[in-house]
């Protein structure tokens, strides 16, 4: 039986999508892409599209992990500070990648645009302070936005702030126009589609157990059958195997992040709440964020877990946090709730590169995965077509295994997380 997606809002009210077939039999290919999320999907497209014949293998089924779980928001910038790409790579390279992720978010219009793919796109995004710190935070981060020409941000104080949503437990936000959301599942259904129009052969339940390097790289599944290509572009996250790569999976953690949809709440109690389409993100560590759906429910996500266990009554506790922000919600019921795995580095820098000569990776992207996949997936078929300027820039990033080995990182990590709740409460 076909691995379905797991229960959410997102998959309530997905696109049709077929069930592709698992792989039956031993086949060639000019690229393998391994994972079916939008890095694969978008990978796969862009190759196919400069004319190489390309299969993408995925696991469980198209946008299975973070792809089709995640809250849908679109935002530029990375996880890390710019400030810290640029210790690595000095100012002038640091604007370069800042540039990239701005592409990213023309590059998620231009293919919904191109491939007429309906998934609820929406421009707009607020970043929410609670303290007069946070306040200060953003502010000195709008300075260093424009700093990088990215000028379009603007400031709203509480007043300001209020006329947007209706709460206040907000000192102010910096709204940015050019950041926003989207249904995510159905924006990576709608890639598969056309990677699949372009000529992709797609294979679903074709989990990756063992690679073979060389001048040729063979890539053996669960179901004892195998891919052979010229290139491999492994492209699975949170669902990296060891038996692909110990080395990458050491690099990242899992973290679970859960999210809720309530009831359909209407279009005027909806339009009461968030009386615009924004995203919404606070800048705590461990941070609330919620937005609109297009059939008037709030959806809303927060609470981590880096213990690599699903946290209980997950509904009952990200409900709690909805009503901190919206106490009218009281008598809302929720329909769905549910979470999902992002992939995080020690540095929140995203982790792209080669583990040989031709096997690329795409990994590491730290909560902003929904802009970033895409481009980075355009990015490895650029440098497979021979124009790696872009994707260079990031295998000069500097990135290091979480500490503790196999026993002792999950729990180094929840220890760390307990700080940084605290510090948030300061």
């Amino acid at each position: 039986m076909p691995v379905e997606h797991i229960d959410s809002y997102y998959a309530a009210s997905a696109n049709p999508a077929p069930n592709r077939p698992p792989l039956t039999g031993d086949v060639e290919a000019d690229v393998c892409v391994v994972g079916g999320g939008i890095a694969g999907c978008a990978t796969a497209l862009f190759l196919a599209e400069r004319g190489y014949q390309v299969v993408l293998l995925e696991g469980n089924r198209i946008a299975f992990g973070a792809s089709g779980r995640s809250g849908g928001q679109a935002i530029v910038g990375y996880a890390c500070s710019q400030d810290k790409l640029a210790a690595q790579v000095g100012p002038a390279d640091a604007k370069k990648m800042f540039d990239i992720s701005v592409d990213a978010l023309d590059l998620i219009k231009h293919l919904v645009e191109r491939h007429r793919i309906d998934c609820d796109l929406h421009w707009g995004h607020l970043h929410t302070a609670l303290k007069p710190r946070q306040v200060s935070d953003l502010r000195a981060h709008q300075d260093e936005l424009n700093g990088y020409g990215y000028t379009g941000t603007r400031w709203l104080d509480r007043a300001e702030l209020g006329k947007v949503l209706d709460t206040d437990r907000y000192l102010g936000g910096l709204r940015d126009d050019r950041s926003g959301h989207l249904h995510p599942l159905n924006y990576t259904l709608g890639l598969a589609a056309a990677a699949e129009a372009a000529g992709v052969q797609i294979h679903e339940q074709a989990m990756v157990v063992g690679i073979e390097h060389g001048a040729t790289v063979k890539l053996r599944t669960a179901g004892g059958h195998g891919v052979r290509a010229r290139q491999v572009a492994l492209c699975c996250n949170a669902f990296i195997d060891e038996r692909i790569s110990k080395r990458l999976r050491d690099r990242i953690m899992p973290v679970g992040t859960y999210v809720i949809a309530t009831e359909q709440l209407g279009q005027a109690r909806i339009e009461s709440l968030l009386r615009e389409n924004v995203a919404v993100s606070d800048v705590n560590f461990v941070l609330d964020y919620f937005r609109r759906s297009d059939d008037h429910r709030l959806l809303f996500g927060g609470r981590v877990s880096y213990s690599g266990r699903d946290a209980r009554n997950t509904a009952r506790a990200t409900r709690v946090r909805m009503l901190n922000v919206f106490p009218s919600l009281g008598d809302a019921k929720i329909d769905f709730a549910w979470g999902g795995h992002v992939d995080i580095t020690m540095n929140r820098a995203p982790d792209f590169g080669r583990i040989a000569p031709n096997v690329y990776y795409l990994q590491g992207f730290s909560g902003h995965g929904i802009a970033l996949t895409g481009i980075a997936g355009q990015m490895v078929a650029e440098t497979i077509a021979g124009q790696a300027e872009r994707f260079d820039l990031f295998t000069r990033l500097k990135h290091h295994d979480f500490p503790g080995g196999p026993a002792l990182r999950m729990p180094g990590l929840v220890l760390a997380m307990l700080w940084f709740r605290l510090k948030d409460l300061l």
